[in-house]
């Protein structure tokens, strides 16, 4: 990704978010490579492989994917930047903006964190998702977007 300056990165407590939420998935993946263990093929031959992917999934992949998201609202647009092998920079017009979201779920509840959702009119991409805001800063970005669409309205 090439480096914006301009833009600006989620918070951090995401990274936390992220590092949890992997845990979960790991230890699924744990419990399943467990229980093929008890298989014939050679013992470690599933729980080793998997415990490598589980290190992976908690220990590197959430500050890779936290580190590649950016965001930056001015003038009439909202632009969000994400990924690395899959690079993807979104680019929306706030007049094109239908309604907003502001979601919280347990986890995020509990680091004060939201994700704020726009929903644009069309088909492809019509909801724009960006996580790990500080629930007061999603909140305040969606009072910005609806006063710039309230101007905007004849």
């Amino acid at each position: 990704m090439e480096t914006d300056d301009s833009l600006t990165a989620l918070d951090p407590a995401y990274c936390k978010v992220l590092r949890i939420s992997a845990g979960v998935q790991a230890l699924v993946l744990l419990v399943i490579a467990g229980f093929l263990e008890s298989l014939p093929p050679p013992p470690g031959s599933f729980l080793i492989p998997v415990a490598l992917l589980a290190i992976w999934l908690v220990a590197i992949a959430p500050a890779r994917r936290f580190s590649r998201w950016g965001y930056r609202l001015d003038g009439d647009l909202l632009r969000i930047t994400r990924g690395y092998l899959f690079y993807r920079d979104t680019v929306v017009p706030l007049g094109r903006i239908q309604h907003i979201d502001v979601q919280q779920g347990p986890l995020m509840r509990r680091y004060d964190l939201a994700t704020l959702t726009v929903h644009t009119a069309g088909n492809l991409n019509a909801g724009v998702d960006l996580p790990g805001l500080r629930h007061d800063d999603a909140l305040a970005m969606r009072e910005t977007i609806r006063q710039h669409i309230k101007q905007a309205q004849p």
